[in-house]
């Protein structure tokens, strides 16, 4: 069965379909296990596109047009979607709910919500031991305002202290998601231009280095990128406001300089074998095929914390011989295991 060719739909935004088709990601010819990839429009008549694939690959957020901020996201409650995906969707949940989809709705939605992230990321904190170095998510808190007169005591309470990365709740799939602040002292509050509900998360000195790793299948790839640089640096740039960037685009980055100073100062490394670990259990507690998430190792404590979890990446730090291969193996067995759990 594993030599039969298999047809893989495929529905994301223009951009990432050429990012991902440039690397030779989806083949019109079977690739070295069986798959041959078609694209999914929404423009054409849905049922019979999909009578002819056996595995459909989306990702989902490129197809949302809003989220409400109020619900408690909970798929497919308070989002809405592209007509397109709309039907896909119902027609999928109705009609073929033993259709392989990579991956299912429901599974993906906690990612939408930095509150969902963080409560999946705080149980992996039973994985420290001895001699290892600790795991965890960082300390945060979620507001419903920035200006209630109980925010200090609630961040003495959620063990928080500044300066503060502010982030909007919802965490992908609408224009303003990724909005954020690095917040120094309580007065930079008042005129904030985060959206609400937002996540306050303590900012981790991590010497400008933030591991990148993503789970393609039974695979784990991981690579080093700098990063913002120290608080201390942060504040002196920023004057008496907060520093209010947009993580997609303008991520403050450290300098040459500020990176050989670290370098000097960097004696906590990365430790492979718990972070591996915690992407098996990651794997397995969120049902997804791909996925990546952040890894920074916190200046002197030597914490490994994850600071931000997302649905099928482009991996585009991954050599495409290896990452490739992986990304097709991973389609496969996704295949492979949901059939076998429908015939048993």
């Amino acid at each position: 069965a594993s030599s039969s060719i298999l047809m893989v739909g495929y529905a994301m935004k223009p951009s990432r379909e050429e990012d991902f088709a440039k690397r030779g990601a989806f083949p019109l010819y079977p690739s070295q296990n069986g798959l041959i990839f078609v694209p999914l429009s929404f423009e054409l008549h849905l049922a019979s596109q999909l009578q002819e694939v056996d595995i459909i690959l989306h990702k989902m957020t490129d197809e949302i047009i809003s989220i409400d901020p109020n619900c408690s996201i909970s798929f497919p409650r308070g989002i809405s979607f592209s007509a397109g995906m709309s039907e896909v969707i119902s027609r999928f949940m109705e009609e073929y709910p033993d259709f392989c989809i990579i991956d299912p709705f429901k599974n993906i939605s906690p990612l939408l919500d930095r509150l969902q992230i963080q409560e999946i990321l705080v149980r992996l904190q039973e994985l420290g031991s001895e001699g290892r170095p600790k795991l965890r998510a960082p300390h945060s808190l979620k507001v419903i305002n920035f200006s209630g007169s109980e925010l200090q005591k609630q961040l003495a309470e959620a063990n928080l202290s500044f300066p503060l990365i502010v982030k909007p709740q919802v965490a992908c799939g609408v224009a303003d998601a990724h909005n954020m602040a690095l917040v120094f002292q309580i007065e930079e509050f008042s005129n904030l231009s985060v959206p609400l509900p937002a996540i306050l998360q303590e900012y981790i000195d991590h010497g400008s280095k933030i591991y990148k790793f993503y789970v393609i299948g039974d695979k784990v790839f991981h690579a080093v990128k700098t990063s913002m640089p120290n608080a201390n640096l942060l504040k002196s740039s920023s004057g008496d406001e907060p520093l209010t960037f947009n993580s997609l685009k303008t991520l403050p980055v450290a300098t040459k300089e500020q990176l050989l100073l670290n370098r000097a100062q960097d004696n906590k490394s990365l430790n492979i074998g718990v972070v591996e670990e915690a992407a098996k259990l990651l794997k397995e507690s969120l049902g997804l095929t791909i996925f990546g998430f952040d890894v920074v190792v916190q200046e002197g404590s030597g914490d490994h914390v994850i600071v931000d979890l997302n649905y099928l990446p482009s991996f585009k730090e991954v050599p495409d011989s290896e990452a490739m291969p992986a990304f097709w193996d991973a389609i496969r067995q996704s295949y492979e295991s949901k059939k076998g759990k429908v015939q048993t």
